[in-house]
């Protein structure tokens, strides 16, 4: 209703939290950055990334030697209810599988020199169907990864620290990621969040 005078009557509207302000613009800041302290924060991450995949998903990972790749995997791995003590790098065998409530293949391409040798791996195979599938040094796959990733860019910062970069490239990555985003911000697991957006 207006009143007398042609203006709409004020409206009382309840007053929003500054935390539920808070969660709300945290989920929707993608990509983001976040700072680990140690391959167990590194791990945790991983954890809450696992817990919310649907199935199907690509994870492209990237960083030197040591930067965390396979700990993050090994989160991955806990969070969809698979074994996590098994999970090592398949630098050599190329591709690891695990079976939680999702099925998972763990890929290293370390050492992939052509496009020979990355068709040899059977990769495309795993982008259909339920598997998920978490690539180490996915840079030496970029001609075959799907145009809907998730990637996450590990690099030191000091002996036990690493930033954690994380993007997606189409719209289910987005969804699948800002629900990771959302349920990482509820917890203190990993050390510290950074506010701006990451720049890659």
């Amino acid at each position: 209703m207006r009143s007398s005078r042609g203006q709409r009557p004020n409206v009382i509207r309840p007053a929003k939290t500054k935390q539920s302000a808070i969660r709300r613009v945290s989920a929707s800041r993608l990509p983001w950055k976040l700072i680990s302290t140690s391959h167990q924060h590194t791990t945790r991450l991983g954890q809450v990334i696992g817990r919310v995949l649907r199935g199907g998903e690509t994870i492209a990972l990237y960083g030197p030697l040591g930067a965390g790749k396979t700990a993050l995997v090994r989160g991955i791995v806990q969070g969809l209810g698979a074994p996590p003590a098994t999970v090592t790098s398949p630098t050599f065998v190329v591709i690891h599988e695990y079976q939680g409530r999702l099925p998972l293949a763990h890929v290293d391409l370390y050492r992939i020199g052509s496009p020979r040798e990355l068709e040899s791996t059977g990769l495309t195979e795993y982008f259909s169907g339920q598997t998920v599938t978490a690539i180490e040094w996915a840079d030496r796959g970029l001609a075959v990864l799907p145009p809907d990733r998730i990637e996450i860019a590990l690099s030191h910062r000091a002996a036990q620290t690493r930033m954690i970069q994380l993007s997606v490239t189409g719209p289910k990555s987005h969804e699948v990621l800002a629900l990771a985003h959302k349920q990482y911000s509820s917890t203190d697991r990993v050390h510290r969040t950074a506010t701006g957006p990451s720049k890659r």
